[in-house]
C-alpha cells in the first residue's frame, strides 16, 4: 500500500462519508506481505473508516494483469525502487457499470485518470465524484 496515496483517498473518503453509492477499492501490489489481516490493520491504522473501502489482494499475476492491462496503470516489481514495488501515482474513477469514466482538459482531450499525489488531481477527481453521483 502507498502511504501518500492512501493518505490523500482518505480526504476523499471524508468528503463522501456516509454516502453508501460511494466506495473505493485499493490493491495491494505486494500480496505475499499484504495478507487480509495485514491489509485490516492497516486500514484501521491510515484512517480508512468507510465501509465501502476495500482493500484487496490476490494473485499477483492476475493483479498486474488488471492493474497493467484493465487500468492501464502500472504496477509491477522493480528491485531499483523503494520497497521492491513500483507503481503509478493515479487513480481511476469506475462508475456503477465498471466504466473508467473522464474529464476534458482545456484543450477538449480526455483526463482518464486523476493524480492520487497532487492536490489538483484530488480536488477534481471529488469534483467528478459529485457529479457521478447526481447520475
Amino acid at each position: 500500500m502507498c502511504p501518500k496515496m492512501n493518505e490523500n483517498m482518505v480526504k476523499i473518503q471524508n468528503k463522501f462519508y456516509g454516502n453508501n453509492e460511494f466506495g473505493i477499492a485499493s490493491f495491494s501490489i505486494n500480496p505475499t506481505h499484504d495478507t487480509p489481516k495485514i491489509l485490516k490493520e492497516y486500514a484501521k491504522s491510515h484512517g480508512a473508516t468507510l465501509k465501502n473501502w476495500n482493500f484487496l489482494t490476490g494473485n499477483q499475476d492476475k493483479i498486474y494483469e488488471l492493474a497493467n492491462t484493465g487500468f492501464t496503470l502500472f504496477a509491477g516489481e522493480n528491485s531499483d525502487a523503494e520497497g521492491g514495488f513500483e507503481h503509478s501515482g493515479m487513480f481511476a474513477l469506475v462508475d456503477k457499470q465498471g466504466n473508467i469514466r473522464s474529464r476534458l482538459d482545456k484543450f477538449g482531450n480526455p483526463i482518464a485518470f486523476y493524480d492520487g499525489l497532487d492536490p489538483k488531481g484530488i480536488q477534481m477527481i471529488k469534483e467528478d465524484i459529485s457529479i457521478l453521483l447526481k447520475e
